[in-house]
């Protein structure tokens, strides 16, 4: 890959833009194309050495799409989508990182990407209306717009075990994944977690360790993804059915090819439920999530009756009745947390150099020298995989220093939870756009959908004002205060805001994430983008123009 670094002289003659945006993933590298189209001087930093976010870093083995590829890219431009040629209906890691490369070479934007830099700070300037930005090597820029393209889960955590720092093996969180390949075979290897990015970790190494051990804090409920390659003729029927697929993704809740069931769970027959279910948990990809009866995610008993169709399922992939229950969720429903997409990943457990440890039982008390100790005993290994998550959505904010009108920081006037308008901008912290933040709909969506609904309303708004002499735009503390009650008010019937998570913004690896908060927009993506729309279409309701 080409190293994507503007040269340091380049950057000293530069130091002032319209915008700058923080990420070089796909958030950022389409804001990016908008901006440069609008004739704007723009300036992205990337804190990794190349483009692509969460496809440049997650390097792990087994990383791969959940949402189908051909849904997953960009759909802003018919030659890239003509031109482009997935190769599997749910794309591997190293594919997503040189497609999103190509997009950057395809329309000349890596001349104005700056790698290796991470933001540490951005304070408002009132007196001249535009933000400082200092990134952590001390180099300053100024920019009247401020993007914010960090992705929801980009801030990874460790857990905090005590003698972390001892292991004298190798040890790594997946997200920071070394770039060459690690050899496993033969090595005493411990996975620590088993959310979606443990499971596509521990299902791809198993055959080639000479030991795994599992440590399971959470059982999750998991479906098979039935990835396959796309055969030649699939793949034009594929290019062909664009204009119609993406018609659909308008239109369902979380951008998907996937539709909710209108029907509801105790409306049909108790066979045709369970042939409903049948035929879901042998589709592909997250249908059996996404289109599933209507009522499976907000009530109780029709949730607990689908719970235990996917609990019988992996007692009958796991010959051990002891582990098979241990894998089996008890402290949460199907879909009230993020449901990782599999392939033999209840069949790792029956395999003799595979052990589950389930630390609800058997606590880890501290990683030592020599592994990690439990409760009941200590473990002995060369390789430690903490797939440990992430401080979602706020955590990539808080690691920056945003100071807003009058010095107050971003993470104050979020402390007891987020306060957007639209979930992309707050009031106090003036021409500063959170793509993909808190309170928006992307976060719970197939996320490029809802990107590039964020990134072309954000262009568009920069548009407006600069065409209409605007150098300032901010939100009303009036409109944030009622967005942020009709986001909550929309999540309430949910049954996953009863479940700790990183969809409810709990972490027990970072001190203060204990407090259940509403992070996301539930109204779905097509009733989010005519809210937006509808702010638009009335001169920028809700924000002060001046």
């Amino acid at each position: 890959m080409l190293d994507t670094t503007v040269a340091p002289s380049v950057a000293a003659k530069t130091t002032t833009f319209d915008a700058i945006v923080i990420g070089g993933g796909i958030a950022g590298i389409y804001q990016l194309y908008r901006l440069r189209a609008l004739g704007l001087s723009v300036r992205v930093f990337e804190t990794g050495g190349g483009v692509g976010g969460t496809w440049y870093w997650n390097r792990y083995p087994g990383a791969r799409f959940d949402s189908e590829s051909y849904t997953y890219g960009y759909a802003f431009s018919d030659d890239l989508l003509r031109d482009w040629n997935w190769s599997e209906h749910f794309a591997p890691q190293p594919e997503t990182e040189r497609y999103l490369n190509h997009v950057v070479d395809r329309f000349d934007l890596r001349r104005d990407i700056q790698c290796h830099s991470r933001v540490a700070s951005a304070a408002w300037d009132e007196s001249v209306r535009q933000w400082d930005v200092v990134l952590d090597d001390g180099k300053s820029y100024r920019c009247r717009f401020l993007i914010t393209a960090v992705g929801p889960l980009s801030a990874d955590t460790l857990p905090r075990f005590e003698g972390i720092g001892d292991f004298k093996g190798r040890s790594f969180h997946t997200y920071r994944w070394p770039h060459e390949a690690i050899d496993f075979s033969g090595k005493r290897v411990a996975v620590i977690g088993t959310g979606a990015t443990g499971v596509q970790v521990i299902q791809t190494i198993a055959p080639l360790v000479g030991s795994l051990t599992v440590f399971q804090r959470t059982a999750n409920w998991c479906t098979p993804l039935h990835n396959k390659k796309i055969a030649e003729e699939e793949q034009a029927k594929i290019k062909a059915g664009y204009p119609a697929m993406f018609d659909l993704l308008r239109r369902t809740p979380g951008c998907y090819i996937h539709d909710t069931d209108p029907r509801g769970t105790f409306e049909v027959t108790p066979e045709e439920r369970e042939a409903n279910w049948e035929r879901l948990y042998a589709e592909p990809g997250f249908s059996i999530w996404m289109a599933n009866f209507r009522d499976v995610l907000t009530d109780l008993k029709a949730n607990a009756l689908f719970s235990a169709f996917v609990a019988n399922k992996i007692r009958q992939r796991v010959k051990d009745p002891v582990v098979a229950e241990r894998l089996i969720p008890k402290n949460h429903g199907f879909g009230t947390r993020r449901v990782p997409q599999e392939t033999g990943y209840y069949e790792v457990y029956n395999l003799p150099h595979v052990e589950l440890v389930a630390t609800v039982e058997t606590p880890i008390l501290q990683v030592t020298p020599n592994g990690i100790a439990c409760s009941d005993q200590s473990y002995d290994f060369d390789i430690i995989i903490y797939a440990t998550g992430f401080d979602a959505v706020l955590g990539s904010f808080d690691r920056i220093d945003i100071r807003g009108v009058g010095g107050v920081t971003l993470k104050e006037h979020w402390a007891v939870g987020p306060k957007t308008y639209l979930g992309m901008m707050s009031a106090g912290f003036p021409n500063l756009l959170t793509i993909v933040g808190p309170h928006n709909a992307s976060t719970r969506c197939n996320i490029p959908r809802c990107i590039e609904q964020n990134v072309d309303w954000a262009s568009d708004l920069v548009r407006y004002v600069g065409a209409h002499g605007i150098t300032r735009f901010e939100a009303m503390p009036d409109a944030e205060a009622e967005w942020s009650r009709h986001v909550e008010e929309l999540a309430a019937g949910m049954l996953y805001t009863q479940v700790d998570s990183w969809l409810t913004g709990i972490n027990t690896n970072v001190e203060g994430r204990n407090v259940r908060r509403v992070l996301q927009y539930q109204g779905g993506a097509p009733q989010y983008r005519e809210r937006c729309d509808a702010v638009a279409a009335a001169g920028y309701a809700g924000m002060v123009l001046g």
